[in-house]
């Protein structure tokens, strides 16, 4: 189902699976001239302030970490209701929809991966060894997004306006989870604040392994992963307690 799902997204372009290299590296593009032209943005005060792709690959690699979560929280509220079918009319294991959503979501980020490594090995020769590390820093965040996404799948069943807020969260959430800027340039008030989000430091933690080299938190993952597990065990059993009710809804 994750195959047909990466087919069907292509299905009548031209380039079909090519998109999938050339939409993470359009982008990369972009930040590079939005953020680091346009803005003349740093990532940090010791930065070369003309070494504009240190901050776009500093950029994207955050990106790359909260475009799981969001796109598996993004797709969640339309999971069933784009699936009538498999409600009404045959035996099929609902739950396993979102797991489908999060392998084609993993599928495209690992492509996006490959885009960013590739870019680092041009500009800047080696690509860290810590990079053996990014599936740990991958794990809480699929489990947290597994959680929201049962649970949301079920609920948008119920209440449909749950598809129109949802995107509008994770935007917001974009903006306060440290993708944009390092959590250590905040103000030591504020630096409190973002920790408390789990994505924040999910986030945080990838750049890290990814960019500067350096080993995660071992104790906020375990932390993070054992958090993702309860919203799993929750999320899962919100989803079977509700789903008797979708057929008489749908």
């Amino acid at each position: 189902m994750t195959k047909r799902e990466i087919a069907q997204r292509y299905r009548g372009s031209a380039l079909g699976l090519i998109w999938s290299f050339l939409n993470p590296l359009l982008m990369l593009i972009v930040y590079t001239f939005v953020f680091s032209v346009v803005f003349n943005a740093r990532w940090s005060e010791s930065s070369d302030e003309g070494n504009r792709s240190e901050f776009a690959i500093t950029l994207f690699s955050g990106l790359i970490v909260f475009n799981v979560f969001s796109e598996i929280v993004n797709k969640a509220p339309g999971l069933i209701l784009s699936n009538v079918n498999f409600v009404k009319k045959v035996i099929f294991p609902l739950e396993i929809l979102p797991l489908v959503s999060i392998g084609t979501v993993l599928i495209h980020s690992m492509v996006s991966l490959a885009v960013l490594l590739a870019a680092q090995l041009i500009f800047y020769g080696s690509i860290p060894i810590t990079i053996l590390y990014f599936p740990f820093v991958l794990l809480p965040i699929i489990l947290i997004g597994l959680g929201i996404s049962w649970f949301l799948s079920a609920f948008a069943v119920y209440i449909r306006d749950i598809a129109q807020i949802i995107p509008v969260i994770t935007t917001i959430l974009m903006f306060i989870s440290a993708v944009f800027f390092p959590i250590s340039e905040l103000p030591n008030h504020y630096q409190n604040l973002v920790r408390i989000n789990p994505i924040a430091l999910i986030v945080s933690e990838g750049r890290n392994v990814i960019v500067f080299g350096q080993s995660p938190n071992w104790l906020d993952l375990v932390l993070l992963t054992l958090l993702g597990v309860v919203l799993s065990i929750v999320g899962y059993w919100w989803f079977q307690k509700t789903r008797k009710g979708f057929a008489d809804v749908l």
